[in-house]
């Protein structure tokens, strides 16, 4: 089974796939979310969505087991998801 680590600081994009989540902006590491727009390659999100982002993730609500996941690791921030 593999881990995966995500920073502190974290960035949103939104799912392009198929599904509920893809009405969501989803957490996911910066460096994965750059390296997926420049190479155009598959990244994760905190819920375990595998997508290719892209389109603008403020213009969606954030993916609820996302949200709930990232708080539970750093703490709730509602002022900046």
């Amino acid at each position: 089974m593999s881990e995966t680590a995500y920073d502190l600081d974290l960035d949103t994009r939104l799912s392009t796939g198929d599904g509920d989540h893809d009405r969501f902006a989803h957490y996911v590491s910066k460096d994965a979310a750059t390296r997926s727009y420049i190479e155009g390659t598959p990244t994760k999100a905190l819920c375990g969505k595998v997508w290719v982002p892209s389109r603008d993730p403020k213009k969606f609500p954030i993916c609820p087991t996302c949200k709930e996941i990232h708080d539970g690791i750093f703490g709730s921030n509602d002022s900046n998801p």
